[in-house]
């Protein structure tokens, strides 16, 4: 029997509405493993904005791996304003977490999980994350999570007789590409969307994104007085 990881996101409304969402992703791969209900939406199309990274021929794969998982989300948010005041809980069976916040800030954890696990090979190298996500985090916090993810990775690599890449030039090249797809993809929602929700939840994680390579050239180094007690 396939086991897997649940995510539950439960978003209240000031009116009093809810909205849930379960996310169910498998143990062994973290990939979304969702069934998609409703008729993929016209912008769902792969050549609709395609991103200028991305690798998929239209031919095999006529739709956008990660709007097709996002569509429905997409559909029940369409027409809330990004600042509509809710209260998020998010539960993954280990912990809860509960945050008073915009509709935006809300959309955006729930948004970056359902990318990096849709099957989009631009941002399939985030996938781990998944694994131990961690909802409104700051964006010290997001740096720190995603350099010491990168760098588990070369260690997996050394282990496997693999050359490492101990400069983070190759996670810089990741996050490139990602700043490619937040771009195009936010193109879709704008074509998707009667309000500006969805669209700003993509801008916010883009701004983490952009953040990424500058934490590499320069944040790191405010960091490193934390680990003096490995230097001596």
């Amino acid at each position: 029997m396939q086991n897997h990881i649940k995510i539950e996101y439960l978003f209240r409304f000031r009116n009093g509405e809810t909205r849930e969402i379960a996310l169910l992703l498998d143990e062994s791969t973290l990939a979304l493993d969702c069934e998609i209900k409703c008729t993929p939406p016209f912008w769902s199309e792969l050549p609709f904005h395609q991103c200028s990274v991305c690798p998929l021929d239209p031919g095999l794969h006529p739709h956008c791996p990660i709007a097709l998982q996002l569509a429905e989300i997409v559909g029940i948010f369409r027409d809330y304003d990004s600042y509509d005041e809710v209260t998020v809980e998010v539960s993954d069976g280990q912990r809860r977490y509960l945050k008073e916040t915009s509709l935006q800030n809300g959309l955006g954890p729930l948004m970056g999980i359902i990318m990096a696990s849709s099957g989009c090979p631009v941002m399939d190298p985030l996938r781990p994350l998944v694994r131990f996500h961690l909802p409104f985090s700051s964006m010290e916090e997001t740096e720190f999570r995603i350099v010491s993810m990168y760098l588990v990775a070369q260690y997996f690599r050394v282990k496997n007789g693999k050359e490492p890449d101990w400069s983070l030039y190759g996670l810089q090249e990741i996050y490139n590409k990602i700043g490619d797809v937040n771009k195009f993809f936010a193109e879709r929602l704008r074509s998707a969307s009667a309000k500006d929700a969805n669209v700003n939840a993509i801008i916010i994680l883009d701004c983490f994104a952009k953040g990424v390579p500058f934490a590499v050239r320069t944040t790191l180094r405010d960091y490193e007085k934390f680990f003096e007690l490995y230097l001596t």
